[in-house]
């Protein structure tokens, strides 16, 4: 996470966590450092506390409504695939006796603090999306030029790095070019997330793939670590927020898959039930309770499809 991040970000309510201080929120996390030295001493000095809220963004709003579990859906999603991945990440701990508060334990993990770099890591594997739509128009997808004749949801021969510029908290990243991200971080830089980004990608999607799910593109962050010197994968990773996971047992390519993921939120919200005007100042309505239940019902099967645990 993020070194000497400011204290802004959205304003939600946060968790009275003793030991610890809030100094960040996003759409979805809380970050709190330690604020006591017994805390300092048992974890250490350079991290953070990463808690996972079950609020839930759409359309860059955080909405209302929450998702109940989310956050721990989310957590242990991440913390699953941090396991199978061979990559150096920033998770430290996630349970009480890593340090954790107990009223988070389950949606929280004790992370090193990194300095981020400003590039949202993209790998596609799959053509759909805002893809998509620079495809139809261009060709090409972050200026990489594809074959002709794909269609929404298409299987790419090769798995491309699509990055994009980190926005300010509500508002959209901006796909941009392999040359844009050399200007923001240098060549040797740029060259690791591509082929840090490719190589997590790769082993996901043949993961999910012998779970019946196909992995169409997902979103990773990195960080530099002062301390080891390393780049360090870091954020999430591979949850149904930072992916777009669909079902292989209805996949047909030619039209939008069915996602685990928020779906059912913007689908409700741009429905006539909704009354909501996505170009309008007017926040979201809060969502029906089948909205609810049905949203909650994709993330828990997402996360069991792929860990082959229950969700309990």
């Amino acid at each position: 996470m993020t070194e000497n991040i400011p204290q802004r970000g959205f304003n939600t309510p946060t968790l009275d966590l003793p030991g610890w201080t809030h100094i960040y929120s996003g759409k979805v996390r809380d970050l709190y450092e330690p604020a006591d030295e017994a805390i300092r001493q048992q974890v250490g000095q350079d991290c953070v506390l990463v808690v996972a809220s079950d609020r839930i963004s759409a359309f860059d709003h955080v909405l209302e409504s929450e998702i109940p579990d989310k956050g721990r859906i989310l957590t242990q999603l991440s913390l699953w695939w941090f396991d199978q991945l061979v990559v150096v990440h920033h998770v430290l701990g996630s349970t009480v006796a890593d340090g954790v508060p107990a009223a988070v334990e389950g949606r929280a993990m004790i992370c090193k603090k990194l300095d981020m770099f400003p590039v949202e890591c993209i790998a596609r594997g799959y053509l759909t999306g805002s893809g998509l739509l620079e495809y139809n128009a261009h060709g090409t997808v972050c200026e990489i030029p594809l074959p002709e004749g794909l269609v929404d949801g298409s299987r790419l021969e090769q798995a491309i790095f699509t990055p994009s510029a980190k926005a300010e908290v509500g508002e959209h990243d901006e796909n941009i070019s392999y040359d844009d991200v050399v200007a923001m971080v240098g060549d040797d830089i740029a060259g690791r997330l591509s082929e840090l980004t490719l190589k997590i990608y790769t082993a996901a999607e043949k993961i999910a793939r012998e779970r019946g799910i196909l992995l169409a593109d997902t979103k990773v962050e990195f960080g530099y670590d002062a301390v080891s010197g390393a780049i360090t994968l870091g954020d999430e990773v591979l949850t149904p927020d930072s992916s777009r996971f669909w079902d292989a047992a209805t996949y047909e390519p030619g039209k939008a898959q069915p996602s685990y993921d928020k779906q059912y939120v913007r689908d409700w919200l741009t429905s006539a039930e909704s009354g909501w005007d996505r170009n309008s100042d007017t926040p979201p309505p809060a969502l029906p309770a089948d909205v609810v239940a049905r949203t909650r019902s994709r993330y828990v099967e997402a996360y069991e499809k792929l860990t082959g645990k229950a969700f309990s």
